[in-house]
């Protein structure tokens, strides 16, 4: 059952971001729709949306109506990603198994691709059809705080203010859990608001995805060191001088720690009464090789 829902929203969430911007296809600035696509539309795990779709399922509502929340946080994702390759960041050749944005289209029309996308994604959010209308500012407000300098960008901000030095196991668990961490938040929350979900549910949906995205993070630092390139689409080793969890504690440790922030975050979802599908995806994704 599980892996059957999770590839209906993976293959809805791609064809509705298709869809969104096939409605473009005649505007003169095409090439910028082009490279917007290209990363856009390159697969990838879209874990955020599923979090969003099965959080809405959770609360009771009809799980297609995250679909605005769901896609805004895979548009902020990928415009982060494509940033987050340019020279001046990480300056990496692949992502995903193929070239990174700037390598086929420019240094400029990524910035801008990555901007468009950033922005984009509010005006998609704000379509949303909310069976609380009033939540809408909420919504907003979640998707903003975690996308920007208190979330997401501030995370990335003090990644790279760390290179120079070795940072204290707070101040790694500050990076990630902004870095990575603030837009899993993002996708969970969301998704309960969408879904009309209690306080408490919203709460819960929080708690999960603070947990579930250190031992996300903190895998995918081992996988760094232990993974396959071609299995994982991207460089290994890459991180090797960087505040990884795996710098900071060792492969041995990280795997401990994997575990114990996994079954923080299922205990999160007792709140639920349907939970066994996140169940399972939370398992696989802290368990995963690739």
């Amino acid at each position: 059952m599980s892996s059957e829902c999770f590839r209906e929203y993976r293959q809805y969430i791609e064809k509705y971001l298709s869809d969104f911007y096939s409605r473009f296809d005649s505007e003169p600035q095409k090439a910028l729709f082009e490279a917007m696509k290209y990363s856009l539309l390159a697969g990838g795990k879209r874990l955020r949306p599923i979090f969003a779709f099965e959080f809405c399922r959770l609360c009771g509502g009809d799980w297609k109506n995250a679909a605005p929340f769901a896609g805004a946080i895979e548009m902020i994702h990928t415009y982060s990603l494509i940033h987050d390759d340019l020279p001046c960041m990480d300056n990496d050749d692949y992502r995903r198994g193929r070239l990174t944005n700037h390598k086929v289209y420019g240094e400029a029309m990524a910035v801008l691709a990555g901007d468009a996308l950033l922005t984009d994604a509010f005006a998609l959010a704000a379509s949303a059809q909310l069976p609380r209308p009033g939540d809408m500012a909420l919504a907003i407000g979640v998707l903003s705080e975690n996308a920007g300098s208190l979330g997401m960008v501030g995370g990335q901000v003090l990644d790279m203010l760390s290179e120079q030095r070795q940072c204290t196991e707070q101040e790694v668990l500050d990076i990630q859990s902004r870095k990575t961490g603030a837009l899993i938040n993002a996708a969970c929350v969301l998704g309960a608001i969408a879904g009309g979900g209690s306080e408490a549910q919203l709460e819960a949906a929080a708690g999960f995805a603070g947990c579930l995205g250190l031992a996300f993070q903190i895998r995918d630092d081992m996988l760094d060191v232990i993974g396959d390139a071609g299995e994982l689409g991207k460089a290994t080793g890459h991180d090797a001088d960087k505040n990884t969890f795996v710098r900071l504690y060792g492969l041995e440790k990280c795997e401990q720690l994997v575990q114990k922030y996994t079954d923080a975050a299922i205990e999160r979802l007792a709140v639920f009464e349907d939970a066994d599908d996140l169940i399972f995806l939370a398992r696989s994704l802290t368990e995963r090789k690739v």
